[in-house]
């Protein structure tokens, strides 16, 4: 891919490189985490009191979250460098992107994206040695690897309908279990169940994303799951999306954990941005949906990570 730089260089503000790092998405990286430590809290002996006492948990805790959001954001401005130098953003019809615009340079949005993607490496490796579990660093490294090639390289495989298994598999497997067991040593029950509602949560913010850029993306030739199966389908994937974690909560109140039902409320945003997405909307209704379904997936792992504490305590 080439990188055409303009003659003067532009000096983007720092509201721009802020919105650069979409922050409507990133309350998926708490999520995990925090659904993360929830499970991790949940099934240790002693419980939480047990938890709180070893030294490193909190500090744990705190480093899987800088991961999560250190991954995060580089793949967000990583996404922003490939599309504009691939000339996929010269469709596009919602907010303006960083390399796509002109608003900074390719190699400036690269070079904060790799910047976010080495302190996220930090403090994985920081982890990895508080923790001893080195097998990690793979693991680690499989996860930037595969958030680089989602849009870049010369076969992205986010231009061919894998987006959504992506975000099932590292916002919700990979992050929710990676952080249990960097904190329990192990996986649990409650840690699958978990990992699968952080998943779908994150499958229903890109498939509504996806959904409103439907058009623009079949112009430049970027066959996201919802341009594959046409938006009707796409539509009907989403609500499943947004509503089949709760669902899972199910699972959770046999073993024991009938607190998990106060998760539920994420009900209040989750139904609206569902009723949204379903339907036939314009754009801006979309992006409402967008900001619902982040909103519903927030309540609900807080709630949930909440509700699992105080069972075990």
């Amino acid at each position: 891919m080439s990188e055409p730089e303009p003659a003067q260089a532009p000096r983007p503000t720092l509201r721009q490189w802020v919105s650069g790092a979409r922050p409507r998405t990133l309350p998926l990286s708490v999520v995990s985490v925090a659904l993360g430590t929830g499970v991790a809290v949940a099934g240790t002996d002693g419980g939480g009191g047990a938890w709180a006492a070893d030294d490193h948990a909190v500090l744990v805790a705190v480093l899987c979250l800088v991961v999560a959001l250190g991954l995060q954001v580089g793949v967000n401005y990583c996404n922003d460098y490939s599309d504009g130098v691939r000339g996929t953003d010269r469709f596009r019809r919602g907010p303006a992107r960083l390399t796509g615009a002109g608003t900074a340079t390719p190699r400036s949005v690269l070079a904060v994206g790799l910047t976010s993607f080495a302190l996220a490496a930090v403090a994985g490796v920081v982890v990895v040695v508080l923790t001893g579990l080195w097998w990690m660093l793979v693991v680690g490294a499989v996860t930037i690897v595969a958030a680089w090639y989602y849009t870049g390289g010369a076969r992205p495989y986010g231009y061919r309908a894998l987006g959504e298994v992506s975000v099932f598999l590292f916002f919700g497997l990979v992050a929710v279990l990676g952080t249990q067991v960097a904190q329990l040593g192990h996986v649990t029950g409650a840690g699958w169940v978990a990992a699968c509602a952080a998943g779908l949560f994150a499958c229903g913010v890109l498939m509504v994303n996806n959904i409103r850029d439907l058009e623009v993306d079949r112009l430049a030739d970027k066959r996201t799951l919802a341009v594959v199966v046409g938006a009707p389908v796409a539509r009907g994937l989403y609500a499943v999306f947004m509503l089949a974690p709760f669902l899972l909560l199910v699972v959770l109140l046999v073993p024991g954990a009938p607190l998990a039902l106060v998760a539920a409320a994420a009900l209040v945003p989750a139904l609206p941005a569902a009723r949204i997405g379903a339907r036939p909307a314009a754009a801006p209704r979309l992006v409402t949906a967008l900001q619902l379904s982040s909103a519903a997936s927030l309540v609900y792992g807080l709630l949930l990570s909440a509700a699992l504490v105080v069972t075990a305590s």
